[in-house]
């Protein structure tokens, strides 16, 4: 393994469970470099151990669980495409980034999504999750619509 992962690697064996506490990595002060950008899961690891790492795959989990629900609620292809497409991009960010830095495959600079420092990336996940909420309105109003049409014909019938 070359420098960088041997330090990242370094640092999340360092967190231990707990961390060392906020503030208090080591390897953040020289010895990985770009420690706010991709290599923030592992300074993340550091400090709040094994314990905020799983914090934060979870949070990443529900995002990409949430579109997941939200394509499978959906009728509209179009809005199914929309959530899985987002979902994956979310997904496949997180695994890339945490694999590279816990040296399951290779390294490749993907940041992590909402945590890493990176204007474009934090842009383009803001425009990502603003699709996402405006697919569920949407979804949430063909549904609304959908119940009011079922109702109007079951007056009509009876």
């Amino acid at each position: 393994t070359g420098y960088h992962i041997s330090n990242s690697l370094l640092a999340i064996g360092n967190g231990g469970l707990f961390g060392r506490g906020l503030g208090n990595s080591i390897m953040k002060l020289g010895y990985l470099p770009e420690p706010h950008t991709d290599f923030i899961f592992a300074i993340i690891c550091e400090e709040m151990g094994l314990i905020g790492g799983l914090i934060v795959l979870i949070l990443e989990y529900f995002i990409v669980y949430r579109a997941f629900q939200l394509a499978n609620k959906t009728q509209s292809y179009f809005y199914k495409l929309v959530c899985v497409g987002i979902a994956s991009y979310i997904g496949s960010q997180t695994f890339v980034n945490i694999g590279g830095i816990s040296a399951t495959i290779p390294l490749t600079g993907v940041p992590l999504p909402f945590i890493s420092f990176g204007g474009s990336s934090m842009i383009s996940l803001s425009i990502a999750m603003g699709l996402l909420l405006i697919t569920a309105k949407q979804i949430k109003q063909d549904d609304k619509r959908l119940k009011q049409r079922k109702v109007d014909i079951k007056r009509r019938y009876n």
